[in-house]
């Protein structure tokens, strides 16, 4: 419908397409396209309007000189008729400029020409496109008082020459009124049109802005997810390691191959799940299906394995896990993502054999994670992480809190608090 309301543009022929270097022709718009097109354009801001104006002024000047030449001879004009009929058609070239002005110059020398007897019908079609342009170009109030002016001051002067002209201005003045009307009908046309278009704008750029936060919102979760399997996975790979390390070089006499066997059995798990786990993060990047097809979400059942395996880098985990309900899985997830951050973050600044008590239970409305070690938690002065700022977007993406700091008696704590029942606006 907009489309159709602002018409077609002409374009160059010849475009380029930069995927396959083929020439398109472009199809030209059809005239009534570009009529629409010029009807709706504002005449003060169109291209080339004085250049237009003035063969317009051209064109009226031409037209005026024939319809008085062929005219009875008692009213075809003289020199001074000539020169006044012509001189009415020169500010037509700056009417988009100052209407209002143009036409109190075309009144001062359209009046004395009426006044001498001269042909009428010559003058009229100059008349009329200046109060056209008035009318298209001003507030309707100024228009209905400048129509009023102009007839008042044409019929005084009539009056003082002859009534009979006074009475045949006033008989004619409904084809002034028309074009006056014309004017401001058109004028409400184009402010209808620039509203549609401005209304499309606007609709365009909100859709945009959409676009562009959610895929900021993408981004993020892809961020918080990578973080989450990278840092978990790396911080046990690191602590296995160290275990391998120690059982070598602790004494290479009596080597305790099972250990060592152990250790790289470990290591090898680990890092067989955090492939698993990246290559479907990989597939949800790829996924060119619905924007929301994110693949499944890990949830509560999982936690049992993240307990297992901070077991293993050394961790002394005691867990309470007390759910008597099923969370939606969205909330699941991000208790999952939480506890997985906390017990990592406990693995890597707890210090050696850290003492970590886990603690999951549901109450109404909600569901509380807590996550408590003994150690001396992150290094002062150390590189800050991600991790407390992922934990903390995990919770409010599905509206809930998360607090995250360092104990009174000693020891690090984050506690969350996940809504049961999902709202508007969460994911």
């Amino acid at each position: 419908m907009t489309r159709s309301l602002l018409g077609a543009l002409p374009s160059r022929k010849g475009a380029f397409l930069p995927e396959d270097d083929t020439v398109h022709e472009t199809t030209r718009p059809r005239l009534g396209d570009r009529i629409m097109a010029a009807v709706n354009r504002d005449p003060r801001t169109a291209p080339h309007g004085t250049r237009n104006d003035a063969l317009l002024a051209v064109v009226l000047a031409v037209a005026a000189v024939c319809g008085a030449l062929f005219t009875d001879e008692a009213r075809r004009p003289d020199a001074l008729g000539w020169t006044l009929l012509l001189a009415a058609h020169v500010p037509i070239v700056w009417r988009r400029r100052r209407p209002v002005l143009v036409l109190a110059a075309l009144v001062a020398v359209i009046v004395p020409y009426h006044a001498l007897e001269y042909n009428h019908l010559a003058a009229t079609p100059v008349a009329y496109v200046a109060l056209y342009t008035v009318a298209v170009t001003g507030r309707p109030l100024r228009t209905v008082l400048t129509g009023a002016i102009v007839l008042g001051l044409s019929t005084s002067v009539m009056l003082t020459v002859s009534t009979h002209q006074a009475v045949e201005l006033l008989r004619i003045s409904g084809w002034i009124i028309a074009v006056l009307f014309c004017g401001i009908d058109v004028r409400y046309y184009r402010q209808y049109v620039a509203s549609i278009v401005e209304r499309a704008v606007r609709a365009e750029r909100t859709r945009e802005e959409e676009a562009r936060r959610r895929v900021a919102e993408e981004r993020l979760r892809i961020a918080r997810d990578l973080h989450d399997l990278l840092a978990h996975s790396i911080t046990l790979i690191g602590v296995q390691t160290s275990v391998a390390a120690h059982v070598l070089a602790a004494d290479p006499e009596r080597l305790d191959r099972e250990a060592v066997a152990k250790s790289l059995d470990d290591i090898a798990e680990t890092c067989r799940t955090a492939r698993g786990e990246l290559r479907t993060t990989l597939e949800v990047l790829r996924e060119h299906g619905l924007p929301d097809t994110r693949g499944p979400l890990p949830g509560l059942d999982g936690l049992p394995d993240l307990v297992a395996a901070a077991r293993l880098s050394g961790a002394r985990v005691e867990q309470d896990l007390r759910i008597r309900t099923d969370p939606p899985p969205a909330v699941g997830a991000a208790a999952y993502r939480i506890v997985q951050e906390a017990l990592t973050n406990a693995v890597r600044h707890a210090g050696p054999e850290p003492a970590v008590r886990l603690r999951l239970y549901d109450e109404p409305g909600a569901l509380r994670v807590s996550v408590t070690d003994d150690g001396t938690g992150p290094t002062p002065g150390g590189t800050p992480g991600f991790g407390l700022v992922g934990m903390r977007e995990r919770a409010r993406s599905v509206g809930g809190t998360l607090d995250a700091g360092p104990r009174p008696d000693g020891g690090f704590e984050v506690t969350a608090a996940l809504p049961l029942t999902m709202g508007e606006g969460t994911v």
